[in-house]
């Protein structure tokens, strides 16, 4: 009885003193982040007139080649970490950066709607709402002025509309990324899925009375041909490249590693402004350069090895600049001289691409070209230099833009010259790539002011750049391919 009295006074005590103490204030939340606007964080590629007249051009293609409905997604929303990085087609036709929307051009009725979530879901946390206020998309009141797309709707909005089109009979055309046919978009343990095959097996699965055809011919047709707007962009991503790789040839010399040489191309993209590399940048020595991208890459750690005197490392790089992408190519000698043997197949590749150039002008074709290369090529050296359809690709957007090989060029194409040379036999490899634009009486080289002669490039390595930068030391023991 008296220890339960006891527990008693003490929770009485407890409690008077509670009740006693002085107010304390209860901690204030914190204020309201304002909720942000979709151009706050983003602006358009190029202006609305751009990619108003791009879209109404897409829509009188389609026309030509047999109507329909053409589906255009975005990318999802998650980055990972990373910038967000928008989907060629859709940021063609759009400028947008949008998450999880669909552009939809549909030529049999005239129309372009944009279907966009009404939020973005990168922007809302319930637990941290000062953090992430929100922001709007499809609700955002400037979305439709700024953009010129006028028909905005609710991303919800798109299966009944897919579902009506579907009812009609109408023909929903994607862009599968290549010239073939559609075949039935199946399902297994490692598919590997573009957007577009994504969206083909979803449709494929949930209207299954829909005819799905590929529109790639028809973005092609448009995509290859680049705009004033166009044309600029790509002339500062390529000058930004050739200043990078001037740079860093500063940099070849005997003892500094791959992986360094990398480290310092990539940081002249950073202070040039560049958003992201075009592709893992390939610069690649001694017997690493004789393998083509796909085969290096394909082990975790192959390209790091230790540059030597007397071999050659070949650059093939290239950066991003505001969604325009760069790919040249050089190869420098690490002594800062060329072998007598170096020497003549880095003329001699030099020779086929100047023949190559030569013949670009409007009118011709890709297989006129590859025609023109043959003929310029020993033929105790053909065997070394093959490629089956012709030495280069059309750039742009990507560093493999959409194109059609056998349409005659026209001003405005831009596309790479890059005949390689890969000799097994006598461990030898040279590149040399080029970026063109087609004009209206000939082709104008982009990559121009990057050094092409023997004599040239021996002057911007290392040892004859006189730039007094030692090579850094290597931070790892040297691997089995040094």
């Amino acid at each position: 009885m008296g220890a339960e009295v006891g527990r008693l006074l003490e929770s009485f005590m407890v409690s008077f003193a509670l009740l006693s103490a002085p107010e304390v204030a209860s901690p204030q939340a914190p204020p309201a982040t304002r909720e942000q606007r979709f151009f706050e964080w983003t602006r358009m590629t190029h202006s609305k007139e751009v990619h108003r007249a791009r879209r109404d051009k897409m829509l009188a293609q389609l026309r030509r080649s047999g109507g329909g409905v053409h589906l255009t997604p975005s990318r999802n929303g998650v980055s990972e970490g990373f910038t967000f990085r928008q989907l060629d087609d859709f940021l063609y036709f759009t400028g947008l950066e949008l998450p999880d929307s669909m552009l939809v051009v549909d030529a049999d009725a005239g129309s372009i709607v944009l279907f966009t979530p009404p939020r973005d879901p990168r922007y809302e946390s319930e637990a941290r709402p000062n953090d992430f206020p929100g922001r709007l998309l499809e609700t955002d009141p400037d979305l439709r002025e700024t953009s010129g797309i006028d028909d905005v709707r609710a991303y919800s909005e798109l299966s009944g509309a897919v579902a009506g089109w579907v009812s009609k009979g109408k023909r929903l055309r994607l862009n599968f990324g290549r010239p073939r046919s559609i075949p039935s978009v199946e399902s297994d343990f490692i598919a590997r899925w573009t957007a577009s095959e994504a969206l083909a097996f979803h449709l494929q699965r949930e209207y299954p009375g829909g005819r799905v055809d590929n529109a790639y011919e028809d973005v092609a047709r448009l995509r290859m041909v680049h705009g004033p707007e166009e044309i600029d962009a790509m002339r500062r991503v390529c000058a930004l490249t050739a200043d990078a790789i001037r740079n860093t040839a500063a940099f070849v010399r005997d003892g500094i590693d791959e992986r360094t040489l990398e480290a310092e191309l990539e940081a002249e993209f950073k202070r040039g402004g560049s958003q992201r590399l075009a592709f893992a940048s390939i610069i690649k020595s001694g017997p690493n350069s004789l393998w083509p991208w796909r085969i290096l890459a394909a082990n975790y750690d192959r390209r790091n090895r230790v540059l030597h005197e007397g071999e050659l490392v070949v650059f093939d790089v290239g950066t991003e600049l505001d969604y325009y992408v760069s790919d040249v190519g050089r190869t420098f000698p690490v002594s800062g001289r060329f072998t007598a043997e170096q020497k003549e197949k880095l003329e001699m590749v030099t020779a086929v691409s100047d023949a190559v150039l030569a013949a670009i002008r409007p009118g011709v074709t890709f297989a006129d070209l590859k025609q023109v290369a043959l003929a310029n090529i020993p033929e105790n050296e053909r065997a070394y230099m093959q490629a089956g359809g012709f030495f280069g690709h059309h750039i742009g957007l990507s560093s493999g833009d959409p194109a059609l090989p056998e349409a005659p060029l026209q001003a405005g194409m831009i596309f790479t010259v890059e005949p390689w040379y890969y000799n097994h036999e006598e461990e030898l490899a040279v590149f040399i790539e080029d970026v063109v634009l087609v004009t209206a009486d000939g082709h104008e080289n982009l990559t121009a002011s990057l050094p092409r002669t023997a004599e040239a490039l021996e002057l911007m390595t290392g040892k004859e750049a006189g730039t007094g930068r030692n090579p850094p030391a290597r931070r790892r023991p040297p691997g089995p391919l040094s």
